[in-house]
């Protein structure tokens, strides 16, 4: 059974950083583009940064120079880091898996910034 679980959102006040983590079970992550996408309430999702199988990123223009995403593929886990966090960086956090067809989403961690 594949499963991705997000953690690491939280309350954090605005200019703050958080990292957010995505560990993933049943699959092999190294095989895997994996991508970070955030939704806020009534908002389409929106893809925020992509990490290919060797390491290329890309990002979002809204949060280019803020946000990192990276990769552990022996850990099985993939990262975002997020910096001067502002109200706008509020929405739920979630991350992806994709391999050809094969698509898994994991179930989203909150992350709320305080003014």
């Amino acid at each position: 059974q594949v499963q991705l679980v997000e953690s690491g959102g939280g309350l954090v006040q605005s200019g703050g950083s958080l990292r957010l983590s995505c560990a993933m079970s049943g699959i092999a992550l190294s095989i895997y583009v994996v991508s970070w996408y955030r939704q806020a309430p009534g908002k389409q999702r929106e893809l925020v940064a992509v990490i290919t199988t060797d390491g290329n990123t890309n990002y979002a223009d809204s949060v280019k120079g803020r946000i990192t995403i990276s990769r552990d593929n022996a850990k099985n886990t993939a990262y975002l880091q997020i910096n001067s966090l502002t109200p706008e960086d509020t929405p739920v956090y979630y991350c992806n898996a994709r391999f050809i067809e094969r698509k898994y989403w994991g179930q989203g961690t909150q992350v709320t910034v305080s003014s």
